[in-house]
């Protein structure tokens, strides 16, 4: 019997401003917690070094906030 308690993933690229903290490392594009069927590949970005990334696929930003 499958297991429904989890929550339903997040929409993948839905939104255009991500922030995210050093838990979240190492930080892809989709995230673990989006849902992946309607994404492009995942990418892993480097947001350690300035503390700023931008997707080459879809453009999403995400900002490292700790």
């Amino acid at each position: 019997m499958p297991n429904t308690a989890h929550a339903s993933p997040q929409a993948a690229n839905a939104e255009r401003k991500y922030t995210v903290s050093r838990k979240d490392l190492p930080l892809s594009c989709p995230t673990p917690a989006m849902s992946l069927w309607n994404s492009h590949p995942r990418v892993y970005l480097p947001v350690e070094a300035t503390g700023k990334a931008t997707c080459p696929y879809c453009g999403a930003q995400y900002e490292l906030i700790d």
